[in-house]
């Protein structure tokens, strides 16, 4: 058995979120997996395909037990990526964290802010209304860049 950084891992021990990132690290550092190491996003697309279809099937086949597996090999797929992206200079996984963070907290403001909401589809409604109010603003931002480039 190989020690990276002073520490075994082992199949069958506990693991927590900290250590599988761990694990996804050393599986892409030099000494490694050849096949990891060798993934970009774009080679890795149709795994991330591949791997949602398959909880939609678990899902559909009420097979909780594979959804549990499927769950874990899409959570994969969005560290692995997210680990690319860090080994590119673009953003971290952490960016991943604090963004999908700040998009709940922003996107619930009858949970987190002033509004109510007392049906589902009066939260959907609110959560449609935030994200057509970021759409926008996102497009103005867009269209302001591209008028100072002219």
């Amino acid at each position: 058995m190989r020690t990276f950084n002073g520490k075994q891992y082992k199949e069958k021990a506990p693991h927590d979120f900290g250590e599988l990132r761990e694990v996804i690290k050393i599986l892409r550092s030099d000494e490694g997996c050849e096949w990891d190491r060798a993934q970009t996003l774009e080679t890795m697309k149709k795994c991330l395909t591949d791997e949602t279809q398959e909880v939609l099937e678990a899902i559909d086949n009420d097979d909780h037990e594979n959804l549990c597996e499927e769950l874990g090999d899409v959570l994969l797929q969005v560290i692995m990526q997210a680990d690319i992206a860090e080994e590119n200079g673009w953003f971290s996984f952490d960016d991943v964290v604090q963004m999908l963070s700040e998009k709940l907290i922003r996107r619930h403001p009858h949970v987190f802010g002033d509004l109510k909401a007392d049906t589902p589809e009066e939260s959907l409604a609110i959560w449609k209304m935030v994200k057509a109010q970021e759409k926008a603003a996102k497009a103005e931002r867009e269209a302001a860049k591209a008028a100072e480039n002219k």
